[in-house]
């Protein structure tokens, strides 16, 4: 078997990743589009939770790289803080302090200070829980109960109808498990949602398609022969794959006419794995 490269996603790929994910597509469809296994594409999602990343936006009272670049060309010119300030219109202590902390008229470059920027604006905002410990105690116990996150935020809103710094909404407890797993809320708690999945769902995934579960150029069972259907001539088997907790799988072979069955405990339920387990047992 040939082992695939793997390959560096872009971030139009990701963005089209996360697009087919929010329409509900499975991890097999969209690691089609890229011709890769499922695995390349849960390495992508699963980084958040399998919850879409939000898009960093620039303020609009912060300077662009257009500006900045402007800047450049005005201090390799040799023109003063206020010449420059007014062809942008812009405080001259703005520019003043641009250029002083990127290093001085003499260091200044335009994209290492357009980078610097976004660098110092990176600062995720604290979520509610991490800021309310008593909150997140109180979640915390709920999910214990089996209660959904969605639950807990509306008897939360019921409970504190006064006090929206008692209150929380559902998105933002998923979050905390399934992004910040480590903050107000343990990642053990993951094992008390209805869903016990590693990331979070679409709400308009659905397993009802038509090529959902179904083996590509698979035969189908109905044209097996005759012989095989009534049981009536020996040499002809039967296989199965049985799953257990904990992910564990027994390969099974059953021979039709006599009824003789082959056990074989198997590490992964791959193809490859099952059939050279059964034929390691069949000898």
């Amino acid at each position: 078997m040939v082992r695939k490269r793997r390959i560096h996603y872009t971030e139009t790929d990701k963005a089209v990743m996360w697009d087919r994910w929010q329409k509900g597509e499975s991890l097999e469809k969209i690691a089609q589009l890229f011709d890769r296994g499922h695995g390349s594409v849960v390495r992508i999602l699963r980084q958040t939770g399998g919850i879409r990343p939000l898009r960093r936006v620039q303020s609009g009272r912060t300077l662009s790289l257009a500006e900045r670049e402007e800047i450049y060309r005005g201090v390799v010119a040799g023109q003063s803080l206020r010449s420059i300030a007014a062809s942008l219109r812009r405080a001259p202590s703005t520019i003043s302090r641009e250029i002083n902390r990127n290093g001085g008229r003499q260091h200044y470059r335009a994209n290492l200070a357009d980078q610097a920027a976004w660098d110092r604006a990176h600062r995720p905002k604290t979520c509610k829980l991490a800021q309310n410990p008593a909150l997140a105690r109180i979640v915390a116990s709920k999910l214990q109960l089996e209660w959904s996150p969605r639950q807990i935020a509306g008897w939360l809103k019921r409970t504190y109808p006064a006090d929206e710094t008692y209150q929380v909404s559902h998105e933002t407890i998923y979050r905390k498990l399934f992004i910040q797993a480590r903050g107000a809320l343990k990642q053990e708690l993951l094992q008390h949602l209805r869903r016990t999945r590693r990331m979070r769902r679409s709400r308009h995934h659905t397993q009802k398609t038509p090529d959902h579960g179904r083996i590509m150029d698979a035969v189908s069972i109905r044209e097996r022969p005759a012989e095989a259907e009534d049981r009536a001539v020996p040499g002809h088997w039967e296989g199965d794959l049985l799953f257990g907790s904990k992910n564990s799988q027994i390969a099974t072979l059953v021979e039709r006419h006599s009824r003789y069955v082959l056990l074989a405990r198997v590490k992964g339920k791959d193809s490859e794995t099952v059939i050279n387990a059964l034929i390691k047992q069949a000898h």
